[in-house]
């Protein structure tokens, strides 16, 4: 049976690594976005859902990871996963390298901090085209770059 201490050994992970807080500032070149929100938690979604509706980009689904956590018994800060995309735009990803339905839809996460600082974090997609070595879609993925960079400009300072 593979345990969680034998599993971090095999992984080169270790019980450190699960410890750190959403807060934790990112490492360079990790592909994580971070853009910190003016407004409060729940008016961040809201205007964040208004745009993505405004720019006529599915919407598929909003996880309140917050409360999955207080069914569990467990305390989060405020945490919720908004799930979007354009599946023409989206789905070319998939036909360079069906490993990137991976990375598609879209997911934006909010998060507050223990500061109580709201941030939307996403994965920078030229990331995510070096992760799935997709080389022949620059021009699609430059236009999801754009689009979720006007997306969280919305809340944006």
């Amino acid at each position: 049976m593979l345990t969680r201490a034998k599993f971090l050994r095999l992984s080169g992970l270790t019980a450190a690594a699960f410890a750190i807080s959403p807060e934790a500032l990112p490492k360079p070149n990790d592909g994580i976005v971070r853009v910190k929100s003016i407004y409060g938690f729940q008016e961040t979604i809201d205007r964040l859902k208004k745009d993505i509706a405004a720019k006529g980009i599915k919407f598929f689904g909003e996880i309140d990871q917050s409360k999955l956590a207080a069914d569990a018994d467990i305390k989060l800060n405020p945490s919720t996963l908004l799930v979007f995309g354009n599946p023409p735009l989206g789905t070319q990803f998939m036909t360079a390298n069906p490993n990137a339905g991976l990375d598609w839809p879209v997911r934006l996460l909010v998060i507050q901090d223990s500061a109580g600082t709201v941030w939307t974090i996403y994965t920078d997609f030229a990331w995510i085209a070096a992760r799935h070595d997709i080389v022949n879609r620059a021009e699609q993925f430059k236009m999801a770059s754009t689009v979720i960079a006007s997306i969280t400009s919305s809340v944006k300072g």
